[in-house]
């Protein structure tokens, strides 16, 4: 294997194994390991729903871990960012940076009412942070999270992320309460056990594999925060902008939290950014003193381009309603897809919009049908936080032949771990 030294090559110069000998170099042996086993395909483009690799091989991309809602390179997303890197790039910090100001505003006309004040960072896991921060300089340093939710993987995200696997090898974090998902009395009973705190939630857990909360839930969240003078903090990183059907799962219960977050698919999938948007009251901190939390490359002119670009062809392009009715369709073909074919070994189908779970009763078969449906070109994701539910969220941008493509992709998907298990049976 040959060592690269300056000037490096062009990537479209090196071989998949060249990549991968690098990965074991510098990045990641875990990560060379786990891209042997699915093949170590080397991804080079993308646009719309489909991406491509080294060979050619086309796939349609139904994971990404919710930031393709747009697709890929939307094309509006990808002028707005080429004009500002060409006029623009990066901010002095010190004179008033317009972009910034458009982006925030078009985020804002968008959120529920009451949500006016806008911090940009780079990651959803630092909209959290950002969302602790406050918490904390009201004087709320209790936590409370739910189980199997997800928040993120930096220190005081990781406290909320009710998930020994990444906590572990890093405690102590700061202190942190978890309560079970969707249970209110459980929250009630917590909330009244200490001192004022930060309750963080999702609408619907993502990672934790597609969970929807019972109806009337996240009212009762809202209203036991108002009544133990608790900080509600919805994060809506991997639900909001339109993936749900709506533009925020807040909607489906009229909520008004303290802080939401924002992220994922904020820039169209083309440049990192997310957001704390949070009501007056609740950001009066960061307004007496904006350099209380700061970071040199958040609210970049191009990111804020993006994300004015993202925000206004979700809207213009009537993306959230697109995105209920193919998750409409989309339950709809899977069900067809896999219960003739799986029977019992399906567990649940379940979903809201575009975020779609499938959750299997063995773990390894929900392993294998992620597999499967690569062979069969199609890309998705498993749960980070519950590892027998594989997990959808395609773009909002699919066509009838996206859709035949999937429904094909399942089917053949389904049929190879139809096979596989009934072997496995026989064997035993």
């Amino acid at each position: 294997m040959r060592e690269l030294t300056l000037p490096v090559p062009h990537a479209s110069e090196l071989s998949a194994a060249e990549i991968l000998g690098i990965y074991r170099r510098h990045l990641s042996k875990g990560r060379a390991r786990l891209a042997s086993l699915t093949g170590a395909a080397m991804e080079v483009a993308s646009e719309g729903s489909r991406v491509w690799d080294a060979d050619a091989n086309e796939y349609l991309d139904c994971g990404g871990y919710g930031v393709f809602l747009l697709g890929h390179r939307h094309p509006r997303v990808v002028k707005a960012v080429i004009e500002q890197i060409q006029r623009h790039p990066m901010a002095t910090r010190l004179l008033l940076e317009p972009t910034a100001a458009i982006a925030a505003a078009a985020l804002a006309a968008v959120a529920p009412p009451g949500l006016e004040r806008v911090h940009f960072v780079n990651s959803g896991a630092e909209a959290t942070e950002t969302a602790i921060k406050l918490a904390r300089a009201h004087g709320k340093h209790r936590l409370i999270s739910a189980i199997g939710g997800y928040h993120g993987k930096t220190t005081g995200a990781l406290a909320v992320t009710a998930k020994p696997l990444y906590q572990d090898p890093f405690r102590p974090l700061l202190p942190a309460e978890h309560v079970p998902y969707g249970d209110a009395d459980a929250l009630k009973q917590t909330l009244a056990g200490g001192d004022p705190a930060c309750v963080i939630l999702e609408p619907m857990q993502g990672e934790g594999g597609a969970v929807l909360p019972p109806p009337g839930y996240l009212t009762q969240v809202q209203q036991l925060c108002a009544e133990h003078d608790a900080m509600f903090v919805l994060d809506e990183i991997q639900t909001g902008l339109g993936r749900l059907g709506t533009w925020w799962g807040a909607d489906a219960e009229g909520l008004r939290p303290d802080v939401m977050l924002v992220g994922k698919n904020l820039s169209g999938g083309v440049i990192p950014v997310a957001a704390a948007i949070a009501t007056p009251q609740a950001y009066a901190p960061f307004d007496k003193d904006p350099y209380l939390h700061t970071s040199t490359f958040a609210a970049s002119p191009v990111a804020m381009a993006a994300a004015a670009a993202a925000v206004t062809a979700i809207h213009d392009e009537n993306l959230v309603e697109r995105a209920r009715t193919l998750g409409e369709e989309l339950m709809t073909r899977l069900h067809d897809a896999l219960t003739p074919l799986l029977g019992n070994a399906v567990a649940d189908i379940r979903g809201r919009g575009l975020l779609i779970g499938i959750e299997m009763r063995d773990e390894g078969a929900a392993g294998e049908l992620v597999l499967n449906l690569l062979e069969a070109g199609l890309l998705v994701n498993h749960s980070l936080n519950a590892h027998r539910v594989v997990r959808l969220t395609p773009p909002a941008v699919l066509t009838p032949s996206d859709l035949d493509w999937i429904s094909r992709a399942f089917t053949s998907a389904a049929t190879a771990l139809a096979r596989t298990t009934t072997s496995t049976k026989e064997t035993r």
